[in-house]
């Protein structure tokens, strides 16, 4: 899936308000951002667009907002962060209703190179439902041109996402892509319809249910498909081995037959761990000091847990890593949050780390590991959208990305 959009640098903004969806979905502890990677990733675009003249309007969701707006998940530290990241202040609007009379004078006082951040589009309640159309067309009243850069949402047909879109191109605006969705879809798109090979992708987290499409898809795409995580135990079973206390997808055992008979026919390289490093009982809080012991895959104790892939397991998958020429990865290898059981996870990292190999991590866990284990910046690139680069993965449409004008 190349991206024949229309970018940022094909429309002229000049004196024009633009409205920029931006993935600001940060994490917040007491009020303060603890991880600021999706403002550092969105300030390319946005600076383009105020070094060109446009007035800037940025918009975004926060947090799932369950009970109704609240201050606690109001995009109020993101106006106060990208002011000093800008160097200019960035004039937020608090308003709850989102696209209300204070939005529309915000929007109206500004001058060119201005920003104006709205407020967590999520506080609006229609932003996810199909009663979305009066919110997409007050958002698309706001503005002339309309800009996705917002990746990690960009699998959702949401307001502020897809629909905005139509309202934009009845007024005769455009829809077009920032930097960001477009770096994302050419790494990711890259690696799937057209990579170097040899092609290796790594694949873990907990569930198999979680990933049955991408499974299928990178089969017929990659050279070697390696799993590891919690989905690795169900694959073992279906082959007929003891996992203990593991986790398991007990519906998911004949699914798992098909793969390894479908890697077996398309020739494909299929690595599933030979060892586990096991538990006795969950530790609690997640990160408590916990015993281990290793086992082969083919020899679990009926009464342990296996948590993270063994030493064996790490050694033969950082091999099937070095002679790659491109490497995806999604889900970790283990209980990756607990220092015992990283291992796994920090090993493959490690090993991509070290490769000279396009390295793709596909967001979610997988970015959260690689960056608390200091490897970041040595990937070739960290998607922003754990849930859209899955979607990718799976071969699916975006509708953020098909909302967009093509060039």
């Amino acid at each position: 899936m190349g991206l024949n959009k229309k970018s940022v640098d094909d429309v002229n903004v000049k004196g024009k308000r633009v409205l920029v969806r931006c993935d600001f979905n940060v994490p917040l502890k007491e009020g303060k951002i603890t991880d600021e990677t999706r403002i550092v990733a969105a300030l390319p675009t946005i600076q383009k667009l105020i070094d060109d003249g446009g007035k800037v309007i940025l918009c975004s969701h926060l947090g799932k907002v369950k009970n109704g707006p609240n201050e606690g998940e109001s995009l109020a530290p993101v106006a106060e962060r990208l002011s000093e990241k800008l160097g200019r202040k960035v004039n937020f609007v608090a308003d709850y209703h989102v696209t209300g009379e204070a939005a529309t004078a915000a929007v109206n006082a500004m001058n060119e190179g201005d920003v104006v951040l709205l407020q967590n589009t999520r506080f609006r309640g229609a932003e996810e439902t199909k009663n979305g159309e009066e919110f997409s067309k007050e958002l698309a009243d706001l503005a002339d041109v309309y800009v996705c850069d917002a990746f990690g949402s960009s699998h959702r047909a949401h307001a502020s996402v897809e629909g905005v879109t139509k309202f934009i191109t009845a007024k005769g605006g455009e829809n077009v892509v920032g930097y960001l969705m477009q770096k994302e879809i050419n790494f990711l798109g890259n690696a799937v319809e057209n990579p170097v090979r040899p092609f290796v992708a790594i694949l873990g987290g907990a569930k198999v249910a979680d990933k049955l499409n991408v499974i299928n898809n990178l089969l017929e795409k990659c050279d070697t498909l390696i799993i590891g995580g919690g989905m690795a135990y169900t694959f073992l079973k279906a082959q007929g081995y003891e996992i203990g206390t593991s986790l398991v997808d007990n519906e998911k055992l004949d699914y798992c037959k098909e793969m390894m008979e479908k890697a077996k026919k398309l020739g494909k390289t299929l690595l599933l761990p030979v060892d586990a490093v096991t538990i006795k009982e969950f530790p609690n809080p997640i990160d408590a000091p916990v015993d281990t012991e290793v086992y082969s895959s083919t020899n679990m104790p009926s009464d342990r847990e296996g948590c993270d892939i063994g030493p064996e397991s790490a050694k033969l998958f950082a091999d099937a890593v070095k002679s790659a020429k491109t490497v995806v990865w999604n889900g970790p290898m283990g209980v990756f949050e607990n220092p015992t059981l990283a291992a796994g996870t920090l090993a493959v990292a490690k090993a991509l780390a070290e490769t000279d190999a396009t390295t793709i991590i596909g967001g979610g866990d997988s970015a959260a590991a690689v960056n608390q284990m200091g490897y970041g910046d040595k990937m070739s690139h960290i998607s922003t959208g754990g849930g859209a680069s899955l979607e990718f993965l799976e071969g699916k449409e975006l509708p953020g990305v098909v909302a967009a004008d093509d060039k």
